[in-house]
């Protein structure tokens, strides 16, 4: 009798899992390995993270010799390392804001806390403490701490939830809502208004043409803080450093997280405009109590600065700007199969490939055996409520595509 499983994975159904684990022990670029040896093209990126592709050894080569310096040290008070103050620096002179200010933590869930929290304590110290409540979207992930929970607009993702009070949502692809909502809730009374360049884990929603600048002149209007959740979209996912030069939008926090590292350390953070931060920053105010004992992580901050390199020196950004075309043709192949309700993409090296509703409503578990027949031959999709997404590396290659293609098409097949 095998020894019974300890590990406990996120989002699983673990009488499902256990003593059924996808096991794998190596990855080099596109391509991963499990535990019988086989091959998999990584049609995820892990989770919309490992932009550079896996193995690179100017990230592994940084983050020993980083260890071999100081692995890791607290940065509470006054204390500092060199590539914790070299990052934020490089981070705000790439940020769209003036003057940035970057708080480094450890996750996408844990940065979201952050910046909610910065909004909400900005009020505080500019005399409108009865600005609190934080609007979200339909369909948005905004991670699963406290605040993202809340914030969450897959509704599954709720079930622990509400934790935290005055929150609001609206649909994803309406500011016609956003503007009705602010005069429902007084907006004297709104602190922040959180919105995903594209939509990534709700099912890869690319917003209407306009929707971000017309959210973003809404929120500017009534005095509400934009909060621009990159965490997915930046570092090259939609061919600029932060997912929103594209559309000409500035928010006034940053959320970013997971390509910062390209996934080869927990890097996270907030980049504040100058103008939010200023009160945090004036002379005799008091300490913005939060905080990890990981924030400015001496090793996490090496392996980003490596990849900040690897991403300017090989052109990646520029590379998403023609893979996006590529992967969403090659998605488009799909596009007429029975079980295929819509095929989304063209807006950054991301998309999805949508289930049609009515099988959805009898078979809800169609998107993950989607994703174990696309496994199966030899490619790796990532299952969402309603679709299967992907979001591969930027290193991604043509043939690659191919091979995504017509894995997708034989797993639909195979589902029918």
């Amino acid at each position: 009798m095998s020894e019974p499983a300890a590990y406990w994975h996120p989002f699983a159904a673990m009488a499902a899992v256990e003593g059924a684990e996808f096991v794998i022990t190596r990855a080099e670029d596109v391509w991963l390995w499990d535990d019988a040896g086989r091959r998999y093209l990584d049609g995820t990126a892990s989770l919309w993270c490992v932009n550079v592709g896996h193995g690179r050894p100017e990230i592994i080569d940084a983050v020993t010799a980083q260890m071999r310096r100081l692995a890791t040290y607290q940065t509470f008070g006054d204390v500092a390392n060199e590539p914790a103050l070299a990052l934020a620096r490089r981070l705000a002179a790439l940020a769209p804001v003036s003057g940035g200010k970057v708080f480094l933590v450890n996750g996408g869930g844990d940065a979201i806390d952050t910046a909610a929290k910065i909004a909400r304590e900005y009020f505080v110290r500019t005399g409108a403490p009865e600005r609190t409540v934080l609007i979200s979207r339909e369909h948005a992930y905004h991670g699963t701490y406290g605040f993202g929970t809340t914030l969450a607009g897959i509704p599954a993702n709720r079930l622990a939830g509400p934790l935290v009070p005055d929150a609001a949502r609206v649909p994803y692809d309406d500011a016609d809502a956003l503007e009705a909502e602010l005069a429902r809730l007084g907006p004297e009374r709104v602190a922040a208004f959180f919105a995903e360049p594209v939509i990534g884990a709700g099912g890869v929603l690319p917003p209407p043409p306009g929707y971000l600048e017309r959210v973003r002149q809404i929120c500017t209007r009534h005095g509400v803080l934009f909060i621009a959740d990159s965490v997915i979209c930046g570092f090259g996912r939609l061919g600029d450093w932060f997912g929103l030069d594209r559309f000409g939008v500035v928010p006034d926090l940053i959320v970013f997280a997971k390509g910062v590292t390209s996934g080869y350390l927990p890097l996270a953070g907030v980049v504040a405009d100058e103008r939010v931060a200023a009160p945090f920053w004036e002379p005799g105010a008091a300490p913005f109590r939060h905080g990890a004992t990981y924030s400015g992580h001496p090793t996490a901050c090496a392996a980003a600065l490596a990849n900040l390199d690897l991403l300017e020196r090989d052109g990646l950004l520029g590379r998403a700007a023609v893979l996006e075309g590529s992967l969403h043709q090659a998605l488009r192949t799909v596009a007429d199969h029975p079980l295929v309700a819509e095929v989304r993409g063209g807006t950054g090296v991301l998309g999805a490939v949508a289930l049609e509703p009515q099988r959805l409503r009898t078979e809800p578990d169609l998107p993950a055996r989607i994703a174990r027949a696309a496994r199966e031959r030899g490619v790796l999709v990532r299952p969402t409520a309603t679709a299967v997404a992907v979001s591969p590396p930027l290193t991604l290659a043509d043939d690659h595509l191919d091979l995504l293609a017509e894995a997708l098409g034989a797993a639909l097949d195979a589902a029918r």
